[in-house]
């Protein structure tokens, strides 16, 4: 009997011989082919991920590690891997025909290539960097929506579209193995990075998220500063079977969204990065185009629910490029009473 069978590890499908090359030439969501356009900008997307994948796990190696001594748009310190990423990405789908423009979380403005498509893309090209040094997972979060107007000019306003405008997002994360979620609007599936070939390789056709759950994570450090709806929720799973809830609560942080969205789509639970009176003026710290949007996308069509407390993150219409906003997602009986707390 071998190892795996003695840990109940269930047996890969035949689908686990599928590329995400022959995944997208294959599959049809909502019963339609993939448009050749969108394929083309998610395989320049995923083919860098790939490349970038093995920078990663190079680190100090190479002289990857540490502070660029810079600040982003938003004035945040930069890493050298948060430059890296952001370069190889523009490098990596800037010939894309397909794409009119992209937009990036580390740059104020977004940038126009030279395709004559329609397809605009955003990206938080490494979420997670300040984890870099410490050697925790990291990723690369994207999103697709459409120009609504594809012969004029390009300008910022042309991705001011709320998340329901998405029509693919997805994430990689860097970790112990290197794994892709995706989503093309009818399901979500993910991908493991085989390293010997540099292909991604689909490993789960159908992702799902159990509507219940016993596990949350949120940055417990700033409990005195969230507002009472989300003190109440969380003093209640503390409380566990001796309180309301009725049952105990593992609780998980990581400080990397990509990492504990990635848990919450594998194993079920709640994330949460709420609004706290520390800075009133501002509705949340995680940025809506580039991080909530798509793994709210994610998680809803796994199932799941994504919400600032007030609204669906989903319906949110943005005001501006780098906006940001509160934002509680993952399994719906939970994100249920998060929103009823609110309400």
């Amino acid at each position: 009997m071998s190892l795996a069978s003695t840990i109940g590890e269930k047996p890969l499908s035949s689908s686990a011989n599928t590329n995400f090359k022959q995944y997208l030439g294959n599959t049809k969501p909502k019963g339609a082919a993939i448009p050749a356009g969108l394929q083309e900008v998610l395989l320049a997307v995923v083919n860098t991920c790939s490349d970038l994948s093995h920078e990663v796990a190079q680190g100090a190696l190479i002289g990857l590690l540490g502070s660029a001594g810079s600040g982003n748009v938003q004035g945040e310190v930069q890493q050298k891997l948060d430059i890296i990423a952001n370069d190889k990405l523009i490098d990596g789908v800037k010939d894309c025909k397909a794409l009119a423009g992209l937009a990036s979380e580390e740059m104020e403005l977004p940038v126009p290539v030279q395709g004559t498509g329609d397809y605009l893309l955003l990206f938080d090209p490494l979420d997670g960097s300040s984890n870099i040094d410490v050697n925790v997972s990291i990723g690369t979060i994207f999103s697709i929506l459409k120009k609504q107007a594809p012969q004029a000019p390009l300008q910022t306003a042309d991705f001011l579209l709320s998340g329901r405008h998405q029509v693919a997002a997805g994430y990689v994360v860097y970790g112990p193995q290197t794994t892709m979620a995706l989503t093309l609007g009818d399901g979500v599936v993910m991908f493991t990075l085989n390293k010997v070939t540099g292909e991604f390789v689909l490993i789960n056709d159908a992702v799902t998220i159990a509507h219940s759950t016993k596990e949350f994570a949120i940055n417990m450090s700033n409990m005195r500063h969230w507002a009472d709806p989300v003190r109440r929720y969380v003093e209640e799973c503390l409380a566990g079977t001796s309180g309301a809830r009725d049952k105990d609560f593992n609780m998980r942080w990581i400080a990397s969204m990509v990492a504990d969205v990635h848990r919450v789509l594998s194993r079920g639970g709640v994330f949460m990065y709420p609004w706290d009176q520390r800075e009133p003026h501002k509705p949340g710290k995680l940025r809506l185009m580039y991080e909530a949007n798509p793994m709210s996308f994610l998680v809803e069509q796994a199932g799941g629910a994504s919400t600032n407390g007030n609204e669906l993150i989903m319906d949110l219409q943005p005001t501006d490029l780098h906006e940001r906003v509160s934002i509680m997602l993952g399994s719906k009986e939970e994100i249920d009473r998060l929103q009823h707390y609110h309400s």
